[in-house]
């Protein structure tokens, strides 16, 4: 057992990045806390596909626990994955309702995404993008997804409602919700503030434990088996989708999973200083292949589009530094479609503080960048505030990676730029023209 456990840890490097158990394992509940909505939301919304539920809450558990145990074992990152939201949008309201395209071939169209990640990842071209990434943008990346994440939190917590004159106002702060919200987040604060590990975790639980006092909490009596994805696993018409009309479906996919796991690649890579002086990312070829190998997994299983998570953050400000959160994350997903009732239990109200502290605490990245070069504050600039307004990862970098081209473009630096820069700004230009909106 000694043998066992010197060997996981000098796998996992434990002293390198000075690691500790409680904290690794503490650091996975706390990210699958943060994004177990995902069991709930993605069924309702692929529902609207056609699909069934409790297939798909059974493919979404099962795909979230591949990708994740993937990124774990494979890649040592804290880095969770399950299926993308904003992406099944995409498959249910575009493709499928919008469109008209059998969701079976919708699902085609995912796996052929992720096997094109496999290819791409395989000529390293995905690796030359991540690495063509200017560091100055790194930050900037990092605090508008810390926005990002905040904005959801608002919104889930009942803080911050849509208004039609001013697109967003303040929620009503006499809902029961919004006050529990507004109790997790003065609780998660305040543990914080003394200086508790396990702050983000244990104001989850209490608010949701005071959730269920008061009545806040709805239980439902049946369980989910793995034996329901019988009625989309395997189900994906590959066919279909290679028909010339569907490949700007599956361009589609592929883009936007690209660019939006960069964005969460490049954010979590900052907090958990996953990155080494030269602003590279080590094992960056199994961070990518654990992406693609969740995203055919996925498919296969009946759902859409797998991608990394940017709530993996929350782990990290708890303490995760190594692989080990993921696989925590990863078994506790195999284990939700066992356990959905017990977590319908935990409300948006208890987990929406979670996610308004991680944003608080990514703000601080905002101190990396040089503010008195335009050339620099004003890519940065842009890549912080679209990424929450837009609420899209992939429109803030296309924003920052634009700009930031232009810009050094104007100041005569054309030889200073990568040429793989410049590819990148024509796609995103490119995307901008085509797509319209993000």
């Amino acid at each position: 057992m000694t043998r066992l456990r010197t060997f996981v840890e000098r796998y996992f490097e434990f002293d390198a990045l000075g690691a500790r158990w409680r904290t690794e394992i503490l650091a996975g509940f706390t990210t699958f806390i943060t994004m177990a909505y995902i069991v709930f939301v993605n069924p309702a919304i692929l529902a609207d596909a056609g699909m069934p539920v409790r297939a798909v809450t059974a493919a979404t558990c099962l795909s979230a626990a591949i990708g994740s145990l993937a990124m774990g074992i494979l890649a040592r990152y804290p880095i969770a994955l399950a299926p993308g939201m904003g992406l099944n949008a995409y498959f249910t309201y575009t493709v499928v309702k919008g469109m008209g395209v059998p969701w079976e071939t919708a699902l085609g169209a995912v796996f052929l995404s992720g096997v094109a990640f496999f290819l791409l990842t395989a000529a390293g071209i995905r690796q030359l993008i991540v690495s063509a990434i200017p560091h100055e943008l790194y930050a900037a990346v990092a605090v508008g997804i810390g926005l990002f994440i905040a904005l959801i939190g608002f919104r889930g917590a009942g803080i911050v409602a849509p208004s039609a004159a001013t697109m967003v106002t303040m929620g009503n702060l006499r809902d029961p919700n919004t006050l529990l919200s507004l109790f997790g987040l003065l609780l998660i604060s305040g543990l914080m503030a003394r200086g508790v590990r396990a702050a983000m975790l244990i104001g989850v639980l209490v608010t949701a434990g005071v959730g269920a006092a008061v009545g806040l909490v709805q239980l439902s009596p049946r369980l989910y088996g793995f034996g329901e994805i019988s009625a989309t696993a395997f189900r994906l018409d590959i066919a279909g989708a290679l028909h010339i009309g569907l490949l700007e479906i599956v361009f589609v996919f592929l883009f936007v999973d690209l660019f939006d796991n960069i964005g969460t690649l490049v954010a979590v890579g900052k907090k958990a200083a996953l990155f080494d002086r030269a602003h590279r990312i080590p094992r960056l070829n199994r961070v990518l292949y654990s992406d693609a190998a969740a995203t055919v997994a996925g498919a296969l299983a009946g759902t859409s589009t797998v991608v990394s998570y940017i709530e993996s953050a929350a782990g990290v400000v708890a303490g995760g530094r190594t692989g080990i959160p993921a696989i925590v994350t990863g078994i506790l997903f195999g284990a939700a479609v066992f356990l959905a009732p017990v977590l319908g239990a935990i409300p948006a109200a208890a987990t929406s503080p979670a996610l308004i502290v991680v944003g608080a605490l990514m703000i601080s990245h905002a101190a990396e960048i040089d503010w008195k070069n335009p050339a620099l504050a004003i890519p940065a600039f842009l890549t912080i505030t679209s990424i929450p307004l837009t609420f899209s990862i992939a429109n803030g970098l296309a924003f920052g990676f634009t700009s930031y081209t232009l810009v050094r473009l104007l100041r005569g630096e054309w030889r200073a730029i990568n040429w793989l820069v410049y590819l990148l700004t024509l796609l995103f230009l490119a995307r901008f023209a085509w797509l319209g909106q993000g």
